[in-house]
């Protein structure tokens, strides 16, 4: 991810790559905005730069989603080709995402804080 302090290898030593679980967050604000299969989600998620989530970490965040009533599903017969799960936001759903965006916001209200120590401590 970043150009600092390279290990022998030419790993960067940081580890740092992404907020942790933020797929849950982004599939509800995607669910929020229409229902859609699987394989759908997965796509809307891998765009703008980043990762696409692992397919089988994925679905079992989806049945675990489904399990807690925060999204439904139904199969899709119409289409052509084999049937497709298709998922939905529930209310608890919609609720949950709206407690996702004060968590992040709060999240964004301490990185900020932190980025503003760090530039008095390390101006440019």
């Amino acid at each position: 991810m970043c150009d600092h302090d390279k290990s022998r290898n030419g790993e960067c030593r940081c580890k740092i790559e992404r907020i942790p679980n933020f797929n849950q967050p982004r599939l509800l604000l995607n669910l929020a905005k229409k229902p859609a299969h699987g394989y759908e989600l997965i796509e809307h998620l891998g765009q703008d730069g980043n990762t696409p989530p692992d397919p089988g970490n994925f679905y079992r965040m989806l049945r675990s989603l489904e399990e807690e009533e925060l999204v439904c599903s139904t199969w899709d017969t119409q289409n052509a080709g084999p049937a497709r799960r298709v998922y939905e936001l529930t209310d608890q759903g919609l609720e949950f995402l709206h407690t996702w965006v004060a968590v992040i916001q709060q999240t964004q209200k301490s990185l900020d804080r932190f980025l503003s120590e760090y530039k008095t401590q390390f101006p440019e």
